[in-house]
């Protein structure tokens, strides 16, 4: 298991600079355990030294790539899978160990199309006023995927919201039910910028 200050929604990719002793370790085990590990958000503490308090709801990362830069300096680059519930944590000996279980997704809903244009319109529309305001565009686009499923974890992925928000996502079985959720923290950011606008 690898707690990080940053979540993983399946999808997603990940990039790790890996340094800390513990870690270097679990790289080196990761062929024996099919290139995957878990990550969870830390709730509190901090990524380095342990002693960190987590969240039980986090991602299958299987690894992509990973190349040596250094004596124990080692870039990792990861891709999320399915989504997993902690049910148990053992001992951080030599790293972070779990008992944990996959975490289904509630089928595929009539609404998913629905859900997935409307959730995209209003990041559309935040991408606009952010160009107003001088971001470059070419920086907050994003190609959808054609796969409803995948396209609805994409926009979770990409939009710009803080771990704690992206938490409460992934942590939501129902996709029509989270992207829902996103619109409405992606409409209250267009309100907020628009309000920094008319001064």
């Amino acid at each position: 298991m690898f707690p990080l200050g940053s979540v993983l929604f399946p999808g997603g990719v990940l990039a790790l600079r890996i340094f800390e002793p513990r870690y270097v370790r679990l790289i080196e085990d990761l062929p024996a355990h099919d290139n995957r590990f878990g990550v969870v958000l830390i709730r509190r503490g901090h990524e380095v030294g342990g002693g960190d308090e987590r969240y039980d709801i986090g991602t299958i990362a299987e690894v992509v790539g990973v190349d040596e830069v250094g004596e124990g300096l080692y870039l990792l680059s990861a891709e999320g899978r399915d989504r997993i519930r902690v049910n148990r944590w053992l001992d951080d000996d030599p790293y972070p160990v779990a008992v944990i279980e996959e975490r289904p997704q509630i089928g595929m809903s009539e609404g998913l199309r629905d859900a997935v244009h409307s959730a995209a319109d209003v990041r559309r529309q935040l991408v606009g006023v952010a160009v107003e305001m001088g971001a470059d565009r070419r920086q907050l686009d994003v190609a959808l995927p054609d796969d409803l499923e995948r396209a609805a974890w994409a926009l979770c992925d990409n939009s710009p919201i803080g771990p704690f928000d992206r938490q409460r996502l992934l942590e939501i079985d129902d996709p029509v039910e989270r992207l829902a959720a996103l619109e409405a923290d992606l409409v209250a950011k267009v309100e907020d910028l628009r309000r920094v606008m008319d001064g």
